[in-house]
């Protein structure tokens, strides 16, 4: 079976008990009668949801809060009993798990316990990293804990190129974390994790697309994503944007750069999924990345509470009068392509 099929099909394995499917209904349902009637009507809970297990990271990435250590937000770890009030509250219905936000998740040391919880509650879980803490012991406890997917970061096939975005990283490293967990993954004998090569393309490694393709190949990683990255200060047009508009989300003209995705009044994301950041508020999405929209605490009430309260429907409202009044929805890639290798 093909190697994303077969991701597909863990993933659905998961996901089809009772409780979910009937969870996962309702969401889809309340979305479309919300974009009907004009109102944030909610009647389920999220379908999956992200949840950071730091904001430290070991690289100074330009475009990133964390490696421009630019937060307004206090950086920490994620305590372990708060993950696990997160995980029991959420998984009879949801049924993904991405334990990332910002920050690199192996810097916070009870990860893999983490990942191993939400392995034992029968969760889709996924993570991203920049592959330098994928030591061989790091690599088969990776393998061993349960992950379902990981994707790792790989901008460059040079270490020139790769070290203009993620500067401090070492594409060596890189390279030799993917090959212990393929190799791992090889000696113990599982099929999991889905490991997932990323690709941000921008002005500076744009003529390495057919190079990421051939080594990607040669590293038997299961999947290549080219995907297109955001940019803060785009109205300047910034430097880093492609030329290549086919992998960007901006366009250039003579009025200058604009964001290329048209703005509608409504967003999946608000319906089905949700951000907990390592001190437990609670955020509308992954673009919310100063957690500026705080929704709620997870350590003051249950996620039900918060989920279904007044801060949550009044922000689903904005959305609903105007997304483009709201300042992290108007660099928002929602509907914004991702290619697939």
């Amino acid at each position: 079976m093909n190697r994303n099929l077969k991701d597909i099909a863990n993933l659905l394995s998961k996901s089809c008990t009772p409780s979910r499917a009937f969870n996962a209904i309702k969401v889809l349902s309340s979305y479309y009668v919300s974009k009907w009637v004009s109102k944030p009507i909610h009647w389920g809970l999220p379908i999956s949801f992200s949840i950071e297990p730091t904001t430290s990271c070991n690289l100074r990435c330009p475009q990133c809060p964390s490696g421009l250590r630019s937060f307004s937000r206090p950086t920490g770890m994620l305590d372990t009993d708060l993950f696990k009030k997160a995980i029991d509250e959420l998984y009879k219905h949801s049924a993904y798990v991405t334990l990332y936000f910002q920050g690199e998740p192996y810097l916070n040391t009870s990860f893999l316990e983490m990942v191993k919880y939400a392995a034992s509650k029968r969760l889709y879980s996924s993570t991203s990293t920049n592959a330098h803490y994928l030591t061989k012991e790091n690599a088969e406890k990776t393998i061993l804990s349960g992950l379902d997917r990981l994707i790792i970061s790989i901008d460059g096939t040079t270490q020139e190129t790769y070290g203009k975005y993620r500067k401090g990283g070492q594409l060596n490293k890189v390279l030799e974390g993917t090959r212990q967990l393929i190799e791992a993954r090889k000696k113990l004998g599982k099929r999991g994790p889905h490991i997932i090569w990323q690709f941000i393309v921008f002005s500076h490694n744009e003529h390495q697309l057919k190079d990421i393709k051939k080594l990607a190949s040669e590293y038997e990683v299961d999947e290549l994503a080219i995907k297109s990255a955001q940019i803060y200060d785009y109205e300047t047009g910034n430097e880093m944007i492609p030329e290549n508009e086919t992998y960007s989300r901006y366009k250039k003209d003579e009025s200058g750069v604009s964001f290329r995705n048209k703005l509608l009044n409504h967003c999946w994301r608000l319906w089905n999924s949700c951000v907990i950041t390592w001190d437990g508020k609670v955020v509308p999405c992954c673009f919310d990345k100063d957690g500026i929209y705080r929704l709620g605490y997870l350590q003051e009430s249950s996620f039900k509470t918060i989920w279904k309260g007044d801060a949550y429907q009044k922000f689903r409202q904005q959305i609903i009068k105007g997304r483009k009044y709201i300042d992290i929805c108007r660099n928002c890639s929602e509907g914004t392509e991702v290619w697939k290798n």
